[in-house]
């Protein structure tokens, strides 16, 4: 796996920027109506290897502390994106449960859209530069040092280490596999035929 070697200015410098904005945007009107459709609304949050890789996961009682993470996270990306003006640097290593989350909050794109022209603060995510930087989350990096530095520690339920990360998903991929999904979930072979069975 290749790894990025990008600029960006020291955690610490990055935390306190990220205190600013995060709290921006918590005092902004709409925010926690945004926050809380998003944790009413789970339906919409399936995936094969975000939530599924946090042990006894349950979207009804994970759903609000991981978009509380996923927020944080955001406005860690944010900072960088104003203090570098590089959208590169700023998408940062975020651990996947967190990652898939933040995919969910960005999805309030018109709601979101608001609340950063009100703040002057943009919300800045991108799976190109994602896949471009392809570096995972791990314990101790650039990501761990800025969040703790803004918000403290990080929650060790769903900020799993990248070695941890990969070991369950070929453990879900050995479980999906037995059922015809595989390549990770971009190759699904079911039988939906009417002799199919629905029985639970």
């Amino acid at each position: 796996m290749a790894t990025s070697t990008l600029t960006r200015p020291a955690p610490e410098t990055v935390a306190a920027h990220a205190q600013e904005i995060h709290a921006a945007w918590l005092a902004d009107s709409e925010m926690q109506t945004v926050m809380d459709g998003c944790a009413r609304y789970n339906s919409d949050w399936d995936d094969f290897y975000g939530g599924p890789l946090v042990l006894d996961y349950n979207v009804e009682t994970d759903a609000a502390p991981l978009l509380e993470n996923a927020l944080k996270v955001m406005a860690l990306k944010s900072a960088v994106y104003e203090m570098t003006g590089d959208e590169l640097a700023a998408e940062i290593p975020v651990p996947v449960p967190v990652d898939v989350t933040c995919h969910a909050l960005t999805a309030q794109f018109t709601a979101l859209s608001r609340i950063q022209r009100r703040t002057g603060h943009p919300f800045v995510h991108s799976t190109v530069n994602e896949h471009e930087n392809d570096t995972p989350w791990d314990s101790g990096d650039w990501t761990h040092q800025a969040y703790k530095a803004a918000f403290g520690s990080v929650n060790e339920r769903y900020w799993i280490p990248a070695a941890e990360a990969e070991r369950r998903r070929l453990v879900l991929d050995k479980l999906y596999a037995s059922i015809g999904v595989s390549d990770r979930g971009q190759r699904v072979s079911i039988t939906f035929g009417p002799d199919a069975t629905t029985a639970a």
